[in-house]
């Protein structure tokens, strides 16, 4: 037995590292880095390994960790493959290394950290910074924990209102980074959220993922994920996710969530007409996007959707149906491969109504006419349902004598609502209706691609019920939030872009005040409802103050002040502002301002380093909020 035939050998000994004579190289070699007590307790133990892998120095037996690594990434240990990734450490899916879990998982630079802050400062134009998980935990942690929520206000049919109380039940709208927006609302709604939608950036160079970093595409799939994992958190057991995107993304995007919410809580993707025409670029013009459709696990029931107006075309006393074919049109599916939907069925020819009607039974008498299914291109069809089935619903089927005399057997339709279907072509969905429902309301264009209402209702519809919970946490112009007030949903909106409040508030005031535009009609809006704003209390002021600072001795006793909202990284006692003009002096310091210190954490809501107006109206409302709910 050579060398490598007895490692593998002893190693049988624990079945995490060899079973049934399958050796798990990476979960070895990871061990090994680690300095696992069960690895080296069986290798220590062996003469053989012990000399080969293990040296004495001083009578201490010190395990040579590198060499026992190259020695199990040989060849000789990879007889069906040795691809760039067969033998490496290290990338992982749920917790299972890529050998053993059998996944495809996405890999790109930056997948282990989170992207500071985002884009709350865009006017530093600040190189971004990517916190590791495993190095900076403590940064993450202070950067992840809940905020101060300030500049509280209600708005109802009345207008403007005081805030003395919060609930649950409110409807929210917070200004702020949306990705901190996001863990501050997981003390209070973890696992209360029925339905997440977003229309983030997708990513086109030309939208608003204006980041400095010159990996752009891994820094949009970092931003993502980074969002992705809270929204997990956030969602109700019978929760769903629902993002739109395009080409630009979409392919990485749906390989993300397939790790994040796991590939059999996969829905749909959605391909949704935007553009019949086609936007003029490229070889081959676009006319849709998509819409990825996530559960977060398989309690998720989708609803039907309503059609309204819907018409029939013939009454009985239970109301109105309409007819569909029992038989199967498609030549296809005939008696040679579906015998089993091949029988008898028989109507009752001793009564016939107005509409020439007759009565299905289940055998067959002496008032009965036997029907099979029609001919279709000179090939004999079957049914669509089976013989049990037409027995069981046959109060719901009907013969029809046709004009020619024959007979059809059809089902009696009376459903007003339909599945969702993979393909929406409906010309209320178009980017146009969009812009034309904004232009309207707000007299400007405000956005270039915003989504109708008609598109958000429908996504509402099929996912929520009545009183559910509707987060989207790129707000922009509040038409996820304006819909679920329609449909009698709840919501919560984030947006961190000035524009909410000139834009999208203004807007939720319109609906609560009885907006008649767009789907109101449709659901019978007439107005009602409130809804809370409140925003991230940020250290503005810290920049106002430098901003305001005249001369280098007041900058750096400044520092000293407040030294706690600068980067840990920053040497104050080496910080030399003497070769540096005033102005060069205030923009190094602000681009030491520690992006995660930019809002204030609720713990220190009593710090008297954070300069906070109306300190206690500000403790009593978020002990509501965040206490109370």
């Amino acid at each position: 037995m050579n060398i490598f035939e007895h490692l593998k050998s002893i190693l049988e000994q624990n079945n995490k590292f060899c079973k049934d004579g399958i050796l798990f190289k990476n979960v070895v070699v990871e061990a090994a880095l680690k300095l696992d007590s069960d690895l080296l307790s069986i290798l220590v133990n062996d003469e053989v390994s012990k000399k080969t892998f293990f040296e004495e120095v001083e009578k201490i037996v010190i395990f040579d960790k590198i060499k026992f690594q190259k020695f199990v990434s040989n060849k000789q240990f990879l007889p069906d493959s040795f691809t760039a990734y067969k033998n490496k450490i290290g990338l992982t899916a749920n917790n299972e290394y890529l050998t053993e879990a059998k996944e495809v998982v996405l890999s790109w630079a930056y997948k282990d950290c989170i992207l500071e802050g985002g884009q709350t400062k865009e006017a530093q134009n600040r190189k971004e910074i990517f916190w590791n998980e495993t190095l900076a935990p403590d940064e993450i942690d202070r950067l992840f924990e809940p905020k101060v929520l300030t500049n509280w206000k209600r708005y109802d049919k009345k207008g403007l209102n005081e805030v003395t109380d919060i609930s649950i039940n409110d409807n929210l709208i917070i200004k702020g980074n949306n990705l901190i927006a996001l863990h501050t609302l997981k003390k209070v709604y973890k696992g209360k959220i029925k339905l997440i939608y977003i229309d983030p950036p997708y990513n086109t160079g030309n939208d608003s993922f204006q980041y400095n970093d010159n990996f752009n595409h891994s820094t949009w799939l970092t931003f993502m994920k980074n969002r992705l994992e809270v929204s997990k958190l956030l969602l109700k057991d019978d929760g769903v996710f629902v993002v739109s995107c395009d080409d630009n993304e979409q392919a990485y995007l749906k390989i993300l969530c397939d790790e994040i919410f796991g590939l059999e809580n996969f829905q749909s993707s959605i391909s949704v007409i935007v553009k019949p025409e086609g936007r003029n670029y490229g070889n081959i013009a676009k006319t849709h996007e998509y819409i990825l459709v996530y559960s977060k696990s398989q309690l998720f029931e989708a609803n039907e959707i309503e059609v309204h107006d819907k018409k029939f075309k013939y009454e009985d006393n239970l109301g109105g149906f309409n007819l569909k074919d029992l038989r199967n049109g498609n030549s296809a599916f005939h008696i040679g491969n579906r015998p089993n939907l091949f029988y008898p069925i028989y109507i009752d020819k001793s009564q016939i109504d107005e509409y020439g009607f007759f009565k299905v039974v289940p055998i067959e008498n002496e008032n009965t006419i036997e029907i099979i299914p029609n001919m279709t291109k000179g090939i004999q069809t079957v049914w669509r349902w089976g013989n049990a089935k037409v027995i069981n619903e046959s109060t719901e089927l009907v013969g029809k004598k046709m004009q020619d005399g024959s007979f059809s057997i059809n089902q009696k339709y009376r459903k007003t609502t339909v599945k969702v279907k993979s393909l929406w072509n409906d010309k209320e969905f178009y980017t146009l209706k969009g812009n034309q429902e904004l232009e309207l309301l707000l007299g400007s264009k405000v956005f270039s691609n915003p989504k109708p209402e008609a598109l958000l209702s429908t996504i509402i519809e099929f996912c929520t019920d009545e009183n559910d919970i509707v987060l989207d946490y790129h707000l922009g112009s509040g038409t996820t939030a304006a819909v679920a007030l329609k449909l009698k949903r709840k919501f919560i909106g984030i947006e961190q872009m000035d524009y909410i409040e000139t834009v999208t508030v203004p807007r939720l005031q319109k609906v609560i005040s009885g907006d008649l535009t767009f789907v109101s009609k449709k659901f019978n809006w007439t107005g009602g409802g409130s809804f809370l704003y409140t925003e991230l209390l940020d250290v503005d002021y810290v920049l106002n103050t430098i901003n305001s600072i005249n001369d280098k001795t007041s900058l750096s006793q400044f520092l000293l002040k407040y030294s706690n909202l600068f980067d840990y990284r920053l040497n104050i006692e080496r910080l030399d502002f003497s070769e540096k003009t005033i102005d060069e002096a205030k923009k190094l310091l602000v681009s030491f301002i520690d992006s995660n210190q930019i809002y204030v954490p609720y713990s220190e809501i009593n710090n008297s380093d954070y300069i906070i107006e109306n300190r206690e109206q500000l403790i009593n409302l978020n002990t509501k909020f965040y206490d109370n709910h």
